[in-house]
């Protein structure tokens, strides 16, 4: 719907140029040119059809095409519209073609429009690049005209579909003589051998009529249909399905008419996301839920539709992160040999070996919807037999398993009609570019609409700022390939199990160093997709390491390092497969028991695994560790030690009743306010039990004079005399940093049950939609939220004992009427209202602050009180403090172990000088830098 409603606006963009380019006197005396197609056998499309030229014309554009007898469009219809027919393009300013132009027909100093296939630094093109740079010209890649969002704005739209649907009939027809049955779909041939989609429509409308008459076999059974998506791509194919007699039924009506239908028609079922898709918990269907968490659902397809289905005609937008239709092991099932109990059996008449017998993945996206397809077919050779056993024949159609036809360019097959699409789409933006352009004159001189300037590769000799990254993926090709042939070590690997928040600056440290390959893995498309896209030949990999453990072994073994920016819980899955494929590890979280318990098979497997290399745990651990070296060298002792380390918002936007704001999940920040602590306080053990006391035993903290801190205890403090080997110390603690009124507000939010993190039911997903005034109630015991305002405010102030609370609670919206998310729990609730609410705005930083209070006594018995202080704020190039300071600690150790700086093997902590200080002087280097105050007695 949405390719839809693109074209209709594009075709409405070029109705308005249409009536401005008649008046346009800028166009008058300009001179193009369409060259000849010579790349490709089958590339028989122009960029620009006779109807386009004849307006350019009109609108005083002199037209040069160059002849050709493989143009689908005759050279007669270029000259009726007016133009003219000549060999020699040379006084042409801008030269049109669809694809790669032989180097040695390139012509100096001109503007240059095609599909290059230059962005990927492609080996086989950069002798084209090399000549377009030499002779400046300038070039425009199509591929690279795109709007505001990222999208293409040249596309072939329905054209796809239906070629893909000629093509299927006629395999479908070969796939069934093979197997026995001759069928009227013997006389359909490929898209290609039809002069236009009108011809290929008729042999089908022929193809039709006998099955109407009773020409299909009897034994092959009710063929049905199935078509996904209800896009251009699926409104092409079913277009052409609908030359046939057919019957459309519904999902539900689609396993009886595969067992019992008639075959004197064609069975057909339209497939929409609500029919396949459903959450994972609770089942149902919810299209805007869906568009923005995919990850919540399921598909059903394959158990509800596929089995009933003979041909799939695949035309949906899979996105990574989305459910795919058939899995690998989906096709097993489906593709087995055995009986279909619907199937007819007449004697002498073979059996199918399955229902499916034919799939059309218009979409041709490899490994996407349809798993199991991880490579296109092409028009010479346009199908192939894919079985159980991931076999695949392209040689015969006969044989088990299913019919695959995957043509990623099935619209060059037909030529004119994508010529007339593709030529009205790119007709404005050819208009903004033939107004304007003038190789010989500095890029900076063109006032280019944004999206013809932002596909424009070459021009002066030089590439464009946004292309300048090929000529670096040149070199660092190059340097691959030299070592290659030298029969030298080619470039380290380093995946990166995470996109999210804290993945860009570890990425763009990592990424400094041109023999380091770098592939982000993430359950989540755009994250993995966006960050590979900031830097060039970085690779993005979907994966959900729960769900394809095999993939992940594949992924991770191929790497010389891990980094697991995943949750917690996650780490011991990603450690196990290291340790299978010898490969090291790296995490920026806490080192849990079950990670610490696999030090001797790590060493056994000769690998690394680093813990707690982010901010805190990480940073605050090499800061420490470094005072106290310091200390020891000296001569002194150390009595005492307290840590502070808060993410905040900066001061400017704390306004809000928590005094915090959320970059990512509130969760962990919310649920900690339960937790226990325990730490050492001159020399006495002291607890806090879990469940909300935590909140009780907050400081304030005036180390900082110009900010309003409060800290907190955190986890297990005492374990870090034996790990920091101040084992002389009497005081210990390591605790959470906020600001001021963060642990009031909390405690309001406990007494009134939000931050339990038990299930309720009114939360039930599928209970009844409530508002956050009405939940309020409830939790106070009220019957119902019918309650003057000022009471149920009376009634709050007496649960959580504070009228202050009370406010904070109104000023979050916590009193409105507007609408609850259900997430079964109150915390998770809580936290996805306040992950809305609390987050980040555009032009807001965070803040960093670390502080560490040391007690020191010296051998002339002084006493020194240290304070080593650290406060960061997100920086001018977009990273914030938190990504920062976890970010580049990780990189620099990731960076350790590939140059061989880190070699200790097993599970290990950074808690050793030959890796703190290292990391420390680096991170120096990067604007990570702490600052020291003294007092003394």
């Amino acid at each position: 719907m949405q390719l839809l409603q693109l074209t209709i606006i594009k075709y409405h963009r070029i109705s308005l140029f249409s009536s401005q380019t008649r008046y346009n006197s800028s166009l008058k005396g300009k001179i193009i040119a369409i060259r000849r197609e010579d790349q490709s056998v089958w590339e028989r499309r122009a960029p620009l059809a006779p109807s386009n030229v004849n307006r350019l014309i009109r609108a005083g554009v002199k037209v040069i095409v160059q002849p050709s007898n493989r143009r689908a469009y005759p050279a007669q219809a270029y000259l009726t519209a007016g133009a003219h027919l000549q060999e020699d393009i040379s006084e042409a300013s801008v030269i049109f073609g669809v694809k790669q132009v032989p180097i040695d027909h390139l012509i100096p100093n001109k503007t240059y429009c095609f599909f290059s296939h230059t962005i990927k630094a492609q080996e086989s093109n950069m002798p084209l690049l090399d000549a377009i740079l030499e002779k400046n010209i300038r070039l425009l890649d199509y591929e690279k005209l795109t709007d505001k969002n990222g999208q293409r704005v040249v596309a072939f739209g329905k054209y796809a579909g239906v070629a893909g649907m000629v093509n299927i009939l006629h395999g479908l027809g070969l796939r069934l003589l093979a197997l026995g049955h001759h069928t009227p779909f013997m006389h359909i041939g490929p898209a290609h051998n039809y002069r236009d989609s009108a011809m290929a429509r008729q042999a089908i409308r022929d193809a039709g009529y006998e099955i109407a008459l009773g020409a299909m076999p009897k034994s092959i059974g009710p063929l049905t249909f199935v078509f996904t998506g209800s896009g251009n791509v699926s409104q092409g194919g079913q277009e052409v399905f609908q030359e046939l007699p057919h019957e459309y039924v519904d999902p539900k009506s689609l396993r009886k008419v595969a067992e019992h239908g008639d075959t004197n028609k064609i069975y057909s079922c339209e497939i929409r996301r609500r029919h396949h898709l459903e959450r994972k918990d609770g089942g149902g269907f919810d299209s805007e839920e869906y568009d923005k968490h995919p990850e919540l659902y399921i598909s059903t397809f394959s158990k509800k539709i596929a089995p009933y289905a003979s041909v799939i005609i695949n035309g949906i937008y899979w996105a990574v992160d989305s459910p795919k239709l058939l899995t690998i092991p989906d096709a097993k099932y489906l593709l087995r040999p055995a009986h279909t109990p619907w199937l007819p059996i007449s004697v002498g008449a073979p059996a199918l070996p399955h229902r499916m017998l034919a799939i059309c993945d218009i979409s041709a996206d490899p490994g996407g919807s349809i798993e199991f397809m991880n490579e296109c077919t092409t028009i010479d050779t346009p199908f192939c037999l894919y079985d159980a056993d991931r076999n695949k024949d392209t040689k015969s159609f006969k044989g088990p398993g299913v019919l695959v036809c995957s043509i990623d360019n099935m619209p060059t097959q037909l030529p004119k009609e994508s010529t007339d699409f593709f030529g009205d789409l790119l007709f404005p933006y050819a208009i903004d570019l033939i107004e304007k352009s003038d190789a010989k004159k500095p890029l900076d001189e063109h006032d280019f609409i944004p999206a013809v300037s932002g596909a424009i590769i070459a021009s002066n000799g030089e590439l464009t700022p946004n292309f300048q990254y090929i000529q670096e993926m040149r070199q660092l090709n190059m340097k691959c390939k030299h070592k290659a042939d030298n029969g030298e070590s080619q470039t380290k690997t380093v995946v990166v199990l995470g996109a999210g928040y804290v993945s860009a600056p570890l990425v763009e440290y990592l990424y400094r160093d041109k023999n380091i390959r770098i592939i982000v893995c993430s359950h989540l498309k755009d994250e993995a997709d966006t960050l590979a896209n900031k830097y060039p030949g970085v690779e993005s990999i979907f994966l959900n390491v729960i769900e394809r453990a095999d993939t992940l072994k594949e992924v991770v073994g191929g790497a010389d390092v891990a980094v697991s920016l995943l949750p917690y819980g996650l780490h011991h899955v990603i450690a196990k497969t290291c340790m299978e494929t010898k490969t090291h590890l790296v995490t920026a979280s806490y080192m849990s028991e079950d990670i610490k318990s696999l030090n001797s098979e790590a060493e056994s497997a000769g690998i690394t695994i680093l813990n707690e290399m982010g901010l805190d745990p990480g940073l605050d651990h090499l800061l420490a560790l470094e005072c106290f070296d310091d200390i020891k060298q000296a001569g002194g002792k150390v009595e005492s030690f307290i840590s502070w380390c808060g993410g905040l918002p900066a001061p400017e936007c704390s306004y809000n009743p928590l005094r915090y704001k959320f970059s990512w999940s509130p969760r962990g920040a919310l649920i900690n306010t339960l937790s226990p602590a325990k730490y050492y306080h001159n020399g006495q053990v002291v607890e806090i039990a879990g469940g909300g006391d935590l909140m009780s035993a907050v400081q304030d903290l005036d180390f900082l004079p110009g900010f309003a801190l409060e800290g907190f205890p955190n986890r297990d403090s005492t374990i870090y005399r034996d790990l920091y080997g101040i084992r002389g110390a009497t005081t210990i603690l390591r605790g959470t940093l906020r600001f001021k009124g963060f642990t009031d507000t909390v405690q309001g939010l406990q007494f009134l049950g939000l931050i339990d993190p038990n299930p309720h039911p009114i939360l039930h997903p599928n209970g009844p939609e409530i508002t956050w005034r009405s939940l309020i109630c409830h939790l106070l015991g009220l019957i119902n939220d019918d309650i003057f305002y000022e009471n149920l405010k009376r009634k709050l102030t007496e649960r959580v004992d504070s009228e202050k609370r009370v406010r904070a609670i109104e000023d979050l919206g916590l009193l409105a009427d507007d609408p609850v998310v259900k997430l079964n729990t109150p915390l998770d609730t809580l936290t996805h209202y306040l992950s809305k609410k609390l987050c980040y705005e555009k032009n807001e930083r965070d803040l960093i602050v670390l502080r560490h209070d040391v007690g020191i006594l010296w051998p002339d018995n002084k006493r020194e009180e240290r304070g080593i202080n650290l406060v960061i704020y997100g920086n001018s190039k977009g990273h914030s403090a938190m990504s920062l300071t976890v970010g580049y600690p990780v990189a620099l150790a990731t960076k350790m172990i590939l140059d061989g700086e880190i070699q200790q093997r097993g599970v290990i902590l950074p808690f050793t000088p030959d890796i703190y200080r290292p990391i420390l002087n680096r991170l120096r280097l990067e604007g990570i830098e702490s600052f020291e105050t003294s007092k003394w007695h």
